[in-house]
């Protein structure tokens, strides 16, 4: 299995007397997913805006594959004037858009409308259906099954397991029961 993100010593901090990571190192391989758990204020968040390159560190390395994001809020992560099917085409292909449709339980109908005819859970699934059809080495995954019930939580987590062939993912969550049962290691920070 191929390495999709290597973080070797990394450190960062907004202020350089107060760093929030310190030294973190880990790697992650296509086919795992690894859970970030820790407080709010931690470090979570800004981590993947390290990943992203959004953010430079103090020290340390940092490689990462080709990558796409599920953020935590899908209501930011969209456009307000555009319909959701215009700003998937805007980034990946909808050659496997039937069977992503059909996998997260969404209405292709519902890819024609706005974000905010949407519901917070119809839109977070339209947030995962963008970063798929990506077809990204890594997915990055902040809370992304905070805004859905219980039984769509667990559709979207088994549906996203089952593509671990393709990518390995990387997953903040505070809840660490969904960590501990879908996670090969837990990074708590």
């Amino acid at each position: 299995m191929s390495s999709v993100l290597e973080v070797k010593n990394l450190s960062f901090g907004y202020k350089k007397e107060s760093l929030l990571l310190k030294d973190l190192s880990f790697s992650l391989k296509r086919g795992e997913i690894k859970a970030v758990v820790g407080a709010s204020g931690a470090g979570k968040s800004t981590l993947f805006e390290l990943i992203l390159k959004n953010l430079k560190p103090l020290s340390g390395s940092l490689k990462s594959s080709f990558c796409s994001e599920v953020f935590q809020d899908p209501y930011s992560s969209f456009h307000p004037s555009y319909t959701l099917l215009n700003q998937i085409k805007d980034v990946a292909k909808l050659d496997e858009l039937e069977f992503y449709l059909k996998s997260i339980n969404l209405d292709y109908e519902l890819l024609l409308k706005l974000p905010h005819e949407l519901s917070g859970g119809q839109l977070q699934r339209a947030s995962i259906l963008r970063a798929m059809l990506m077809k990204p080495d890594l997915l990055l995954l902040d809370e992304p099954t905070s805004a859905l019930d219980n039984v769509i939580q667990l559709e979207v987590m088994n549906m996203l397991i089952k593509h671990l062939d393709r990518m390995g993912m990387l997953l903040i969550t505070h809840d660490l029961d969904l960590a501990k049962w879908c996670a090969d290691e837990i990074i708590m920070i």
